[in-house]
């Protein structure tokens, strides 16, 4: 039987489209039986197929390519309509069943002709030229999207390649959460594999520490207009000795001691000063919380004019808010006063204030922290020393140096916790409304002799949170205390400071309210500063791990479980898992080595030496 379409007859041989492909028409009954690409035979229906040629058409192998003169075809056919038949004919001065398909296959392109082989019309030139264009760069597009993953696969990549892996690195600073370039390259999607990447393909320095970014923390100091000092009246006590004691290097000298008599007075960059309320650089340093202190440098939440001009100790003469008070032989303190004023500091590292405290104002500062330290003590305040570190990264060599809780740090640390004492009973008699520092006590109270006690300890502590009513903290033993001493450093203690500076002014202060809403927003930039900060300090000390070969330490072993042992490094205070083996004990000392430093996950595998 013979079934007739449009433009002839289909029979037996020949050349039929079926879907999208070419197939010989092998006999023809009430359904079709075709051969398709393959040699496979299939019985289909004649609305099936399409005649493309009534052949005969032997194999299909028989279509071979074509060369033909398109631009002439197209040309002589502008403004025309025709056929299959004869667009084979202009193309390829024959009709057989190799030229319809060619023919049918320009057609299917799209680009010179559009319509059915019954009538087929060419495209205005504009349309073509427009078309080809993006072809020709959607083409090129490819060939340089496969080198690209090429060379990643080859793990490098070229200068103009970093635009390309912006996605990659959003994904790695958990700005997103799929990267199409690792899914085609079969690499999980997670941050972590985005950083091994990122340096594998030298995107990425190894050293590279992504944590600021990755927690959405500015990286830069903010740039803003900040007013001139105003002209005020100052309590002048330039006359005393004042001490601002601080780490070697420290760049935010924000307070300092001295002492006239019996009276202490702890001196405070008087920020508030210059940062009213509401300002743009009170709403920066807000929405920041806090410096970011990190091993590579410091990013400040204030202007740098702003410490430039008030820092303690980098002008002449300092403008400060001074807390002044008397610490009796029972470490209460009493008489406490709070005014603007003005000093004169001498900077002073902890080293260089340590050969000065058994003489002049710094032996009889010391003697006041201690019976503070006592008082404190006496009243259950936390006493945990766990090895502690400064990390610094200088003309990229890395420097761990230990912290000594003890000597000149101690003596400022009771005398910061002073001036917050002070600060706090100041306001609750006046009413005046602030961040008040607070911490619960733990389930078991205690004094823990060894690390792995003080290390469990510590792990009882509930946060310290802030809020409007005065409340005991228990680690400080205080049954009140505001942060005061670091309005540089943290929004918190300015905005303490704000409040100050208003009541002293005879200006309205903020509202309790106020407050917590304004302490609540800065508490929240601080938590992702403190978690950027101690992500950095890990990363750079896993990174001290992997620079020095061979290295080999001493550990304390902290917690024991059934299969890994919590241990402390005291040189690094790094805290690390190890394979429990049945002779380890708490507080035991191990000889440890390194295995394995895996920077992407914060992490190392320490191997216990036999002994």
């Amino acid at each position: 039987m013979t079934i007739h379409q449009a433009g002839g007859r289909v029979v037996a041989d020949s050349l039929v489209l079926y879907k999208v492909r070419p197939a010989r028409v092998v006999s023809v009954g009430e359904k079709i039986e075709i051969q398709v690409d393959g040699g496979q035979n299939k019985r289909v229906r004649p609305k099936d197929i399409r005649l493309l040629h009534p052949g005969p058409l032997t194999r299909l192998t028989d279509l071979t390519p074509c060369e033909g003169q398109i631009d002439e075809a197209w040309e002589l056919l502008d403004g025309t309509e025709t056929d299959l038949k004869e667009l084979a004919e202009l193309l390829y001065g024959e009709f057989t069943p190799a030229t319809a398909w060619a023919a049918w296959e320009l057609l299917a392109d799209g680009l010179y002709f559009d319509g059915t082989p019954e009538a087929i019309r060419p495209r205005p030139r504009d349309a073509i030229e427009r078309d080809h264009a993006e072809r020709e760069a959607k083409a090129r597009a490819e060939q340089e999207q496969q080198a690209f993953m090429q060379r990643l696969q080859q793990g490098r990549i070229d200068a103009g390649d970093r635009d390309r892996l912006l996605e990659v690195e959003r994904l790695a600073l958990q700005q997103s959460e799929r990267s199409r370039i690792l899914k085609a390259l079969d690499l999980t999607e997670t941050p972590q594999s985005a950083h091994r990447f990122l340096v594998r393909v030298g995107y990425w320095s190894a050293d590279h520490n992504p944590y600021p970014a990755r927690s959405g923390l500015a990286l830069t100091d903010p740039e803003l207009p900040v007013p001139a000092l105003p002209d005020e009246a100052r309590l002048d006590l330039t006359h005393l000795p004042a001490f601002a004691i601080d780490d070697e290097g420290n760049q935010d000298p924000d307070d300092a001691v001295s002492i006239d008599g019996e009276r202490i007075w702890v001196h405070v960059a008087d920020v508030a000063a210059l940062v009213p309320p509401d300002s743009e650089a009170d709403l920066e340093a807000r929405a920041r919380g806090a410096n970011l202190y990190l091993p590579e440098g410091i990013v400040n939440m204030l202007p740098a004019v702003v410490t430039e001009q008030l820092g303690l100790g980098l002008q002449p003469v300092s403008p400060a808010l001074s807390f002044g008070f008397r610490c009796g032989e029972d470490g209460e303190l009493a008489d406490i006063d709070i005014r603007p004023t003005l000093i004169r500091a001498e900077r002073l590292s902890y080293a260089e204030a340590e050969t000065r405290l058994q003489e002049g104002p710094l032996a009889r500062l010391a003697a006041a922290a201690a019976r503070y330290r006592a008082r404190r003590a006496a009243n259950g305040s936390a006493s945990i020393d766990l090895p502690e570190v400064s990390v610094r990264v200088r003309d990229a060599e890395i420097l761990i140096r230990p912290i000594d809780r003890h000597g000149s740090r101690a003596m400022i640390t009771d005398l910061m916790l002073m001036a917050g004492e002070a600060a706090a009973r100041f306001c609750t008699e006046r009413a005046l409304a602030i961040p008040y520092a607070t911490q619960p006590a733990p389930e078991s109270i205690q004094q823990p002799q060894g690390m792995a006690a003080m290390y469990a300890y510590r792990r009882q502590f509930k946060p310290s949170r802030l809020v409007v009513e005065p409340a005991a903290h228990f680690g400080l033993g205080l049954d009140r205390y505001t942060r005061a001493t670091s309005p540089l450093r943290r929004y918190a203690d300015l905005l303490v400071h704000q409040q100050l500076r208003a009541l002293l002014r005879g200006d309205p202060p903020l509202s309790a309210e106020q407050i917590s809403a304004r302490a609540g927003e800065a508490e929240q930039g601080g938590i992702a500063v403190r978690r950027a900060e101690r992500q950095s300090n890990q990363h750079w000390k896993l990174l001290y791990l992997r620079r020095q070969k061979g290295w080999r330490g001493e550990a304390v072993v902290v917690e024991l479980g059934e299969r890994k042992a919590t241990v402390i490094v005291p040189e690094l205070a790094l805290e690390a898992r190890v394979r429990a083996r049945p002779e380890l004990a708490l507080d035991q000392r191990i000889a440890l080595s390194v295995a394995e430093v895996d920077l992407p996950d914060l992490d190392c595998r320490l191997r216990v030496e036999d002994a």
